[in-house]
């Protein structure tokens, strides 16, 4: 008897058929040169989240800036929501990696399906603020990720931010590790997350985000870990009556070109690209962290009760997970362990 193929098959081959197109039609298509000898440039840049994210708005800063300076000679399309690889984040991280796409805004937690070291950043509980995670990568860590990128096929334009992740709940509020004892938690397809949520006694399990709020509602899982923009903007706080700002896991935002495109340009081009980079990561992290207060303060109005972990609280759940710093040390590697996992952890 034949076999009915999945709604995940079919997305798959979606982003292959997706894939091949691409690369038919080359990474960093140029289209001639200007009348001084000039390469002309029309490229292509996803990010994972919609267009009202500060991702997207970031992006089409990034193309308005290219597009201005250059007179019209380099152009870039952004598209959102993934939609050069269906979706799927994880095959968008790959297409880059490939060459069947030019930029990307991608969290380190898509590029750890590639290559796990990647993870590392997300540890919990190892950053207490963003500026804490940003000055990380700004050091040792930010030339770690370089080289590794470098390996699987990116070169690295600096870091923007998707924000630290917190967790909301249908029963209660979260100050200890026994509170989230037999919850059940949606989370990432991340091992990290999944091995940290069964040391705390929850039950973590995946679904697609698009199916969260209903299983909220129907009470299918009892709560969910994102950051603030993504429960703002997904309306949680109608399901969700208990929001934790725990602060336990920071999510910068890689912004990556393909490697062999960003080694084919000139000089000068390399210098315009990367300038503008660092312009446009700069931009969305400022949107990002100012949102972020203004959304938090939506949520408390709407009628969420939010409670934050004290220092000793966050101790509490730093030495329940001392097994799992330990365990992750050999899956993260010396290079990536010593520049973001403090000692005694």
């Amino acid at each position: 008897m034949p076999t009915t193929p999945t709604k995940r098959t079919m997305l798959g081959w979606c982003a292959v058929l997706v894939t091949l197109v691409l690369l038919v039609s080359g990474c960093g298509t140029n289209f001639g040169t200007t009348d001084d000898g000039k390469q002309k440039y029309r490229w292509k840049m996803t990010v994972t989240t919609g267009s009202t994210s500060t991702w997207y708005l970031a992006a089409e800063r990034f193309a308005r800036s290219l597009e201005e300076e250059t007179d019209g000679r380099i152009t870039l399309k952004v598209f959102g929501n993934e939609r050069l690889s269906a979706g799927e984040a994880t095959a968008g991280v790959e297409q880059l990696m490939d060459g069947a796409k030019d930029f990307s805004y991608n969290s380190p937690i898509i590029y750890s399906a590639v290559d796990p070291r990647f993870g590392a950043v997300t540890a919990p509980f190892i950053f207490d603020t963003v500026e804490e995670g940003q000055d990380a990568l700004a050091g040792e860590g930010g030339d770690v990720y370089a080289d590794y990128l470098s390996e699987h096929g990116v070169h690295l334009l600096g870091f923007g931010e998707s924000g630290m992740r917190q967790l909301t709940n249908t029963h209660h509020p979260i100050h200890t590790p026994d509170d989230l004892h037999g919850l059940k938690f949606r989370i990432p397809g991340f091992g990290l997350y999944t091995d940290l949520y069964r040391a705390l006694g929850s039950n973590p399990t995946t679904m697609p985000f698009g199916e969260v709020f209903t299983a909220l509602q129907q009470g299918a899982i009892d709560g969910q870990e994102n950051p603030i923009d993504v429960i703002h903007s997904a309306n949680l706080q109608e399901v969700q009556p208990y929001l934790t700002l725990w602060n336990y896991s920071y999510d910068p935002l890689v912004f990556g070109v393909n490697e062999k495109l960003f080694d084919s340009l000139d000089a000068e081009d390399q210098e315009l690209v990367s300038r503008l980079a660092e312009d446009t990561n700069e931009f969305q992290i400022k949107e990002n962290r100012d949102r972020e207060k203004k959304l938090i303060a939506e949520l408390e109005d709407s009628g969420m009760e939010v409670n934050r972990l004290t220092d000793s609280e966050k101790t509490e759940f730093r030495e329940e997970l001392k097994p799992l710093y330990a365990q992750y040390r050999e899956v993260w590697g010396k290079d990536m362990s010593e520049a973001f996992i403090p000692e005694g952890l």
